[in-house]
């Protein structure tokens, strides 16, 4: 049995801010994905508006490279989103005032918030969609799967 058939790619992934750079810098798992989506309509990428405007804050250029890439949908903050992402960010003010990200900053993790949003069940997605990521442990907790980005 190959590892193809033990682990079957997911029908849907989505990129956070740090598999969005990691894309950028040419990871080979992450530009997998893309190329197999490319190939097969069924597998879709999606990386939310947020978590691009991130990744083009860490590193200038990411946002133009990856937008042009055919076969990854780039996710808007529409109505429902920003909603959603606007309730959790409080949400998540109010379980810790004084929570410091990966960073060391007092910062509200909206990338987070966005990619939570589209990675949890819907009528669309009923079992949600997988985030590929090189932080899992930024959705602990959430019920949602994630995929690490394996280094090369």
């Amino acid at each position: 049995m190959t590892g193809e058939e033990r682990y079957p790619l997911p029908r849907a992934v989505i990129y956070d801010d740090t598999a969005a750079l990691a894309l950028g810098a040419g990871n080979s798992m992450a530009s997998r994905l893309v190329v197999e989506a490319e190939k097969d309509p069924a597998l879709r990428v999606y990386i939310p508006a947020v978590s691009l405007a991130a990744a083009e804050r860490e590193r200038a250029g990411v946002a133009e490279h990856v937008g042009a890439l055919p076969s990854v949908n780039i996710e808007g903050l529409d109505f429902a989103a920003a909603t959603a992402v606007g309730k959790r960010l409080r949400a998540a003010k109010g379980e810790s005032e004084h929570a410091e990200d990966e960073h060391g900053k007092d910062e509200p993790d909206w990338s987070g918030a966005h990619v939570l949003h589209l990675a949890l069940p819907t009528v669309e997605w009923p079992r949600g969609r997988a985030v590929l990521t090189r932080a899992p442990m930024r959705y602990r907790g959430t019920g949602i799967r994630t995929i690490r980005i394996v280094e090369n």
